[in-house]
C-alpha cells in the first residue's frame, strides 16, 4: 500500500525545517544583536542614534575601504556617568580580519599603545580599539584612572563573531621587532586584503601584482635603518609555489628596462631600489632610501615558521571554496537524514497500527495485505467430497 500523500507532504516539510532552522539560528543573532550595551561599568545610556548599515553613511570619504573590509554596520551612542559623558561609536565587521584592517588604517600615529582588546591605542581622552571583528571609538570628556578598566569591560561583552571569523590574521606577527640596526616607526603598520586598500597603504607594488585574486594578503611597515626610513612589505599567498611565481614577476617589473618596454604592463609605485626575498610563502619586499646592507639586513629578519591551528581563519578559503566545510557539511546533512529516517519508520509503523486498531474496515493489516487465493491443487484426491468428478470423468 502505497504511503498516504499528507505523509509524504510532511516528510518533506520536516526535512524542509531541520535543514533550514540550523543555518537561520546560527546568522540571527549576529544580524540582530547592538554591538553597544545599555549600560557597563556603571555607564548608563543616554541617547542611541539608528544602526547605520551603509559604508557610505558611515564614512563618505572611506567607504570603498569599509566595504572591501567586509563592513556590516555602525552603531553610535552616548553614555553618562556621575556628570561625565563618554561617545561611543562601534563599527562591525564580517570579521577579525576587517577589523583589524580598519583599526590600523584610523589609528592616528600620534597614539600610544594602550591594553584594550585585542589591539588599543589613545590620544588624551580619545581611545581607540579592536576586538575580534568589531572596533570602538570612544571619547570621553574627562579622563580618569578607570576610564582603561571601564573599556576593558566592554571589550569583555562586545557581541563577537562565531569561529574561525574572530580570529585575525596571522601575517603580521611576522612583522621583526627589536632589531638591533632596524627601529620599527610607531603606528605605521597598515593590512590590506585589497586593491583600495592597497592604494591607501603606501605599497611599493600595484594590486596588479600583489594579485589580490590568488588569495593574497599585504602587510606595510616602516622602520628607521641606517638612518634612512624604510618600507618593509610582507604579502602571503596560500602556497610557496604561488610566492615564488609573484615575487619572479615583482623582481621582472622592477628592471627598468622592461618597465620602459612595456609602459602599460605590471609595474611598482615607483622605480626606487627594492629588494625582495621570499621565505615561505611570503614575499618579503624593502624599499625605500637604505644601503643593500640595511636592506638585506632587514629583509633577513623576516623568517616564515608554519604553525598548525585548527581555527585560523584563511582569507580566499572561504565557506563555499573550503573541503572541510563540505565535508562538515555533508557529514550533519547525513546525521539529519538518518534521524529524519529513523523518526519516519517509527511514525510510519506506530501510526498504521494504531489506525488499524481505530478504523479496522479502511484499514487493511499487514496480513490482510498479505492474504492470496489458494487453488489447493496439492492436496490428495481422497480428500475431495464423493460429489465432485474429476475434469476428466465430467467429460466423458
Amino acid at each position: 500500500m502505497k504511503p498516504p500523500i499528507s505523509i509524504l507532504a510532511a516528510a518533506w516539510f520536516l526535512l524542509a525545517t531541520l535543514l533550514s532552522s540550523p543555518s537561520a539560528g546560527a546568522t540571527e543573532p549576529a544580524a540582530t544583536a547592538a554591538l553597544l550595551p545599555d549600560s557597563f561599568a556603571g555607564w548608563q545610556l543616554a541617547s542611541r542614534n539608528p544602526s547605520v548599515a551603509s559604508a557610505v553613511a558611515a564614512d563618505p570619504a572611506e567607504s570603498t575601504l569599509l566595504h572591501e573590509f567586509g563592513f556590516t554596520k555602525l552603531e553610535s551612542a552616548t553614555y553618562e556617568q556621575n556628570g561625565r559623558q563618554l561617545k561611543l561609536k562601534a563599527l562591525g565587521f564580517h570579521d577579525a580580519t576587517g577589523a583589524l584592517g580598519a583599526f590600523l588604517y584610523y589609528r592616528q600615529p600620534q597614539m600610544v599603545d594602550e591594553s584594550i582588546g585585542d589591539l588599543s591605542s589613545s590620544l588624551n581622552e580619545h581611545v581607540l580599539f579592536y576586538r575580534a571583528n568589531i572596533v570602538v571609538d570612544a571619547v570621553f570628556d574627562k579622563l580618569t584612572v578607570m576610564s582603561a578598566s571601564q573599556l576593558r569591560e566592554l571589550a569583555a561583552g562586545l557581541p563577537l563573531a562565531s569561529g574561525g571569523d574572530r580570529n585575525p590574521p596571522n601575517l603580521p606577527n611576522y612583522l621583526p621587532r627589536g632589531l638591533s640596526h632596524a627601529q620599527p616607526i610607531p603606528n605605521s603598520t597598515r593590512y590590506a586584503e585589497g586593491p583600495v586598500a592597497l592604494g591607501k597603504i603606501g605599497a611599493p607594488v600595484t594590486a596588479e601584482l600583489v594579485d589580490f585574486a590568488a588569495g593574497a594578503e599585504v602587510v606595510v611597515s616602516k622602520y628607521r635603518a641606517d638612518p634612512q626610513e624604510a618600507t618593509l612589505t610582507l604579502i602571503e599567498y596560500p602556497t610557496p609555489q604561488m610566492a615564488i611565481q609573484h615575487q619572479q614577476r615583482i623582481d621582472a617589473a622592477h628592471q627598468p628596462a622592461n618597465a620602459q618596454q612595456n609602459p602599460e604592463g605590471p609595474a611598482l609605485v615607483n622605480l626606487e631600489q627594492i629588494y625582495t626575498r621570499r621565505t615561505g610563502p611570503i614575499v618579503v619586499i624593502v624599499s625605500g632610501l637604505v644601503t643593500p646592507n640595511a636592506a638585506r639586513s632587514l629583509l633577513g629578519s623576516v623568517s616564515y615558521e608554519p604553525e598548525v591551528t585548527w581555527n585560523e581563519r584563511w582569507k580566499g578559503l572561504d565557506k563555499r571554496n573550503n573541503l572541510g566545510y563540505l565535508l562538515i557539511t555533508i557529514a550533519e546533512l547525513s546525521a539529519v537524514l538518518a534521524v529524519l529516517a529513523l523518526v519516519l519508520g517509527i511514525g510510519f509503523g506506530f501510526g498504521r497500527v494504531a489506525l488499524s486498531r481505530m478504523f479496522p474496515r479502511h484499514v487493511r493489516t499487514y496480513a490482510q495485505a498479505n492474504e492470496f487465493i489458494s487453488l489447493h491443487l496439492d492436496e490428495d484426491s481422497s480428500a475431495r467430497s464423493p460429489g465432485d468428478a474429476s475434469p476428466s470423468r465430467q467429460a466423458s
